[in-house]
Parts: structure tokens; sequence; C-alpha cells
């Protein structure tokens, strides 16, 4: 049966219809629907795992024990995974491994633009990149074919735009596939004597795989009737075929270890051969290496975010691609803020009124206190580490300088536990704030550990961060009212100057989770009290406008009261019903 699938959701297919029995993940976009979609599945056993670490843990002992399993994640989860990552690479699979990654040229939601492809060849694994959503549903199980066959993991490499872009699809049915768990200490216990021979095992397989990937269907040539050619991949191949359908196309759907023989053949048919490819000149430099002087790329294209078919062709001939239809006008730009009635919004005001304090922050919805009208954080590099970077500074700075860490629950259970393991074992004295929303808020409302749920919605153990951080032996461990501005600005001030590492549970569930429900009070502005003195703009609500004077927008607001709490003239009142 044909249908309209997103390119995560024919990933999940795929998964279904190639036997998928274990499906794990921790969720990130652009990958977090494929993990979704599979929990709808009730013959696959899926979870959102603490991190991608475990996650990919988790699928190498499902791969291990006989079971096909797949574990999806964004490109810098992959970091993460790296360490298992590496190591399966040596022990190799029983049943099929794959790892699902979803890369993002552009940054559309991620603090860098690595390229996956880069890791996947240091861990001499192979790597299939999809192009539309058919594709995904074909290479999942090719990849688990591929697994199978030359005992390795393999990585489905996905960008943002084959991830979320829609295409028709063809459905196919669902095949057990079960292999025989037999112990095998040589092959799955990595000491250095058993490591040694599997590491011959790995540049063997290397080369075996270079010599499949030369008949591989998947790496095919579009014969063109102009005297153009090109060498792609992935959604680079939708946007060539865009500018140039008449163009000679080399489509590499395993783009590691490369066809070298059907690269040098197609090459040679030709004066000038184009690779286009997103982010680094990863085909490029392979295709160099091979000797081929032919070939053009990151001369005229850039290494940096997402491409197009106008951009295409406006870097080989510096024409742009005619549109039929161009809007007249544009949008009013459109900042990122915290959405109405956020409960990390009193938090950031709060944090945003103390004075010689460092906030280091992390990766969640509120990254965003670091954006005016709050400018409330001074740092964020990657999960977890705005405690470790507190530690840090709190040590290089004497422990004179006060400073504060802002992590959300999610990410918190992530990795930042092990920061406070750290910071409390060496007698830190830092501020740990956890913005505990109840979920995986950014996302898109994901459980974790400390939500009670599982991502099938069953009820489970939740994880107390309040007793847990007690263990750890954290000096104070309090819970708060992130509405409650006053009481938590003056809170915040007498706890900073305690001794120790202090921890600070924010808690209050996301306003949009539909799983909570909560009594709305709108609020409205008395025109006559107002002295229009801004005040409520401060916090940065996107239901609060001004026109002569500030006004809210009931239609966005949703009853928090924050607003209230901060006028000093009473202007603001909670409606009546």
């Amino acid at each position: 049966m044909k249908k309209l699938l997103l390119g995560n959701h024919a990933v999940a297919r795929g998964c279904y219809e190639a036997g998928v029995k274990v499906a794990t993940a921790y969720p990130g976009t652009p990958s977090t629907e494929i993990t979704e979609a599979i929990a709808k599945y009730d013959e696959i056993y899926c979870e959102w795992a603490p991190n991608e670490k475990v996650a990919l843990e988790v699928a190498i002992g499902a791969s291990i024990y006989g079971r096909r399993a797949i574990c999806s994640m964004k490109h810098v989860g992959l970091n993460v995974a790296a360490d298992p990552l590496f190591t399966v690479s040596y022990t190799g699979v029983n049943a099929g491994l794959l790892i699902a990654v979803a890369d993002d040229p552009g940054m559309h939601s991620s603090q860098n633009e690595q390229d996956t492809r880069n890791i996947a060849k240091a861990a001499k694994v192979p790597v299939l990149e999809p192009a539309d959503s058919q594709e995904c549903i074909d290479f999942v199980k090719i990849g688990f074919e591929i697994s199978e066959k030359f005992d390795t993991p393999v990585i489905l490499r996905l960008t943002t735009r084959v991830a979320h872009s829609q295409s028709v699809v063809e459905e196919g049915n669902r095949e057990e596939i079960v292999f025989e768990y037999k112990k095998d200490i040589q092959k799955y216990v990595m000491m250095p004597a058993m490591a040694r021979v599997r590491h011959e095992f790995v540049e063997k397989r290397l080369r075996d795989l270079k010599e499949f990937a030369e008949t591989l269907k998947i790496n095919k040539i579009d014969i063109g009737t102009k005297e153009i050619a090109f060498i792609t991949s992935g959604i680079a191949y939708q946007y060539v075929k865009e500018a140039y359908p008449d163009a000679w196309v080399l489509k590499l759907g395993m783009v590691w270890p490369l066809p070298e023989k059907l690269i040098k053949d197609f090459c040679m048919k030709f004066d000038k051969v184009y690779i286009v490819e997103e982010l680094d000149p990863f085909l490029e430099e392979n295709i160099k290496t091979l000797g081929i002087n032919n070939v053009v790329g990151k001369e005229i294209f850039k290494l940096t975010g997402e491409y197009s078919p106008s951009f295409i062709k406006k870097s080989i001939e510096n024409k742009e691609i005619e549109v039929p239809y161009k809007a007249n006008q544009t949008l009013a730009p459109r900042f990122p803020v915290l959405c109405p009635g956020c409960p990390h919004r009193g938090i950031f005001y709060v944090l945003s009124k103390l004075k010689d304090i460092i906030i280091t922050g992390d990766i969640g919805c509120y990254t965003l206190g670091a954006l005016s009208p709050f400018n409330a954080m001074d740092t964020c590099v990657c999960m977890g580490a705005s405690i470790g970077m507190a530690h840090g500074i709190s040590n290089a700075s004497d422990k004179k300088q006060k400073v504060i860490a802002v992590i959300g629950d999610s990410t918190f259970i992530h990795s930042g536990i092990t920061g406070v393991i750290d910071a409390v074992y060496n007698g830190s004295d830092i501020l740990v704030l956890i913005l505990d929303n109840s979920t995986t808020g950014m996302t898109g409302h994901q459980d974790h550990p400390s939500t009670g749920y599982t991502i099938k919605g069953e009820q489970t153990y939740k994880i107390d961060l309040a007793a847990l951080c007690k263990v750890l032996g954290c000096s104070v461990v309090e819970e708060i009212d992130p509405y409650k501005i006053d009481q938590n600005l003056d809170k915040i001030k007498n706890l900073i100057n305690i001794p120790g590492v202090k921890v600070v549970i924010a808690k209050a569930p996301c306003r949009l989770h539909r799983r909570y429900k909560f009594t709305i009070s709108k609020r409205y502005i008395d025109s006559q009290k107002c002295r229009n003195c801004k005040m409520c703009l401060t916090l940065g609500c996107p239901a609060i406008s001004i026109k002569e004077k500030p006004f809210i927008d009931e239609n966005l607001c949703l009853g928090c009261g924050m607003c209230e709490d901060i006028c000093k003239f009473n202007a603001i009142l909670a409606q009546k019903e």
C-alpha cells in the first residue's frame, strides 16, 4: 500500500518490516520521530534511554542475543555513544545492528554542524545515506542485511531535510528474524589479546565492504543527456536532480566505504565532475586520494549550512533557478522565545536580577534564557556541561566567584549526575539549578526516568531528583515553585552564599504538556492603573505586547500570573469568570 511518510516515520516502518525486536534512543531533533513512530508497533520493544551511550549499549545487547536492533540519535548524540560504537565495531554483531544518526546542516536545532561520516570512517563502520522516504525504508532493510553479512554495525545517516520531509512509500509486510545466541568470549570480550585479533578482522571487513560496494545496487548511475556530471548522495542528490535534471549523476547510497572502481570509471568519462555534498568534503577528499583530479567540490560549494537547487546552480553557472511564484511581502522576524506560561521564565527573570554571578547553561528550552530580555546565561556547550563548567570556574577563581549551573530535568539525568558527583567529591562551591518541567520539552514532550512514564505511556518507577541529590552529598537540596518570583529571588541570593554544592529544583510542569491539567486564569492590564513603566515587558512573554501602553493578548495568555506578581502598581488583574 502506498503512503505519504515522513523520512523518520519511514525509518520506523523499515524497522518494522525488517523484523526489528528492540529500538532504543535518546530524543534529539531531527531524529526524535523515529523512535516515537516505532513505539506504535506492539511487536517492537522500545525505550527512551537516559542517554545515547546507554541506548546504544542496550541495542548492542539485543543484537548479540540474536535480535535485530536499532539505536537512534542526533549527530551530537553519537559523541556520547562513541565509546560503545568504536568497540562494537571490533566485536561485531549477531543479529543486525543499525545506528540511525540524523545530522543537522544549517543547525536548525543543534550546537554544531559535525558530519557523522567522519566518525563512521574513524570507527571503521559502513554508512548508508538515503535521499527520500522510500529509500529510508529500503536502506534500513539493506543495512540489516549488510550488518549480518559482514558482522558489523551499520550507520544510517539522515539529514534534517530527509528526516523531516515527506514522500511516497510502498509499505510491505513484517519478516521475523531470529538468530541463536552463542557464547563467544573471543568475539565479545574485548580484552587486549582478543581485541588485537578482532582489529585484524575489522581491517579485512573494510576491504571486503569496499569490494561489495562496487556492485551494491544503491550505488547507481543516472544516465544523462548533457555533458555535465555529478557525484552526490542523500538530500544533495535531490537538489542536483532539480537543478540539472539532464545531468549524469553517480548517486552513492553507501558513502563509506566507497566503491573505488565505480567512481574511477565514472570520472574517466568526463573532463570535470562536480562533487555535491553538504558539510565536510568527505566524498571529495576520499575520492581525491584515489588519484582522481578532475573533480570540483568545495572550491565552489560552501562548507557550512544547507544547500538548495538554486545554490548549486548559482555556484556552477552564477545563475538562479527561476521561481514560478515569489511572495511580495516578507514576514516580520519572529525571534525564539519561551512559551507563554513557561515556568522557566520566572527563574530567568530572577537570575537576570543577580549581580556578579556567572551562569553556566545547558541544552534545552531554557537555553533561551541567554537571549534578551534576560541575558541570564553565559555559556552553553553540550548536555550536562553546565555543572562541570561551573565547578571549573569556581575552582579557577579560588572559589570567590559565585557560579550557578542551570540544567533541565531530562538533561540532568542524561549527563548532569556525574557532574554533581565530581563537584561534591572535590569540595566545590556552586549552586545547581535544576529546571524540572516533568518532560523533555524541547524535542516535543518525551518522557524520561523522572517523569514516571515509559515511551509507550506505561507507568513506571519515578526517580526523585531531590532524593537523588541528597544521596549524592549535596549540602542543600530544596524544591521551589518557579512562579513565585519574589520568594525565589531571596532564596537564591541566600543559598548562593552557603558553602558547598547546593541544589535548587524549580518544579512545575510544562504548560503545553497534554498530560497536565491547569486552571487558567487569564490576565489583563487595567489601562487606568498602568503607569507605562514597561516592567511587565522584561518578562519577555509573547502574550504581552505594547501599543501606547502594554496589553495582554488573551488568546496567548495561559494565566501563569508572573506578570501580575512583578507589576508594582497592581495594574495587572485576573479576568473574572
